[in-house]
């Protein structure tokens, strides 16, 4: 393996394909926004697999706290195994996907449309039949992603995802935060977690949580320890954790808690210290007073606050991975583009 790993040099590269995207895409989204606005659509479907789903798991808790309408995954099976006919007249329909290529998410977004729904792709592959399926196509422009983990396009996708979010709810706030976050993205690459490196390397399974948009973010950090790692992880919401999680939860057990600065943070520092009296290794990025905090770069706004703290997240599992032993950049049994029915 060379001294940085493609994966490495791919997070190193998310501030720069953030600036892009932003850059190159504001029309594009500002036409979305303003369609979404004057559809006014009651509800919103998601179409995504792996990473591609965190992404839309995390425009799901931001679009339903900015705009108060709910926002569903739909299951690719339901079309490509069951063949359902969907009925999605006046809804929209947003597909995320890195390739643009896996046969059950083309189809699911194709019936979307047919159904009735107003559609739109966002993926890193410009021309790819995800995009072409869509009445609108938000290309990511984050370059060729050749690590097998998903990193600058993930982090992209969500970026694209919140900046229509941003145009269509005319979110001022929300869009200066976005128009700062490549400067804020690159500050959360220098920040040094190896407080918890040791702990991680020996595990053998692992909690990470959050709730909200925190939850999608706890959500990708356990796929990518899986994925590079071969560390068994498994992401909660805070509150689900109580719910028999906790359980498991014994001296020395490593949980691994996404905590923003957001209306979620007092009821998730609660829970983490239950937690932690149970006897976890709790290692936190952001305050609840209780384990070890990891430092994080804020960035001055909830909805994008745990992006930052993702970033640093992905310089830390790459290391993580090479500690016990794997290659980041190609995960046993995985390839980049999964095709499945």
């Amino acid at each position: 393996m060379t001294e940085h790993s493609l994966m490495r040099r791919e997070i190193d590269e998310i501030p720069a394909a953030v600036h892009r995207f932003l850059d190159g895409s504001a029309e594009a989204v500002e036409a979305v926004g303003r369609r979404l606005a004057e559809l006014a659509p009651a509800v919103t479907v998601t179409v995504a697999r792996g990473s591609s789903d965190h992404a839309a798991t995390y425009f799901k808790y931001a679009s339903e706290i900015v705009t108060g309408r709910p926002v569903a995954s739909l299951g690719p099976s339901v079309v490509s195994v069951y063949g359902t006919k969907l009925r999605l007249a006046g809804q929209a329909a947003l597909a995320i996907s890195q390739s643009g290529k896996s046969p059950d998410i083309v189809a699911l977004l194709a019936a979307a449309r047919e159904g009735g729904a107003e559609t739109i792709a966002i993926g890193n592959v410009e021309g790819s039949p995800l995009l072409q399926a869509a009445h609108w196509q938000l290309p990511l422009r984050a370059g060729p992603e050749r690590s097998v983990a998903a990193t600058k396009s993930f982090v992209t996708s969500v970026v694209a995802a919140l900046a229509v979010l941003a145009a269509w709810s005319g979110d001022e706030g929300l869009k200066a935060a976005l128009a700062a976050l490549p400067d804020r993205l690159a500050g959360a690459l220098g920040l040094d977690w190896s407080p918890a490196l040791g702990t991680a390397a020996r595990a053998t399974s692992l909690y990470a949580l959050g709730r909200g948009p925190g939850f999608a973010v706890a959500s990708e950090a356990a796929l990518k320890l899986k994925e590079t790692s071969v560390l068994h992880a498994e992401a909660y919401s805070g509150a689900e954790v109580l719910h028999g999680p906790v359980s498991l939860v014994e001296e020395g057990f490593p949980v691994l808690a996404f905590v923003p600065d957001d209306a979620a943070r007092p009821g998730l520092a609660e829970i983490c210290s239950r937690v932690s009296a149970s006897g976890a290794a709790l290692f936190t990025v952001g305050e609840a007073g209780v384990g070890t905090r990891l430092p994080h770069a804020p960035t001055g706004h909830p909805l994008t606050e745990p992006l930052s703290m993702l970033v640093s997240f992905y310089r830390f599992v790459e290391e993580v991975a090479r500690i016990r032993g794997q290659d980041p950049d190609v995960p046993r049994g995985l390839k980049k583009v999964t095709e499945t029915l």
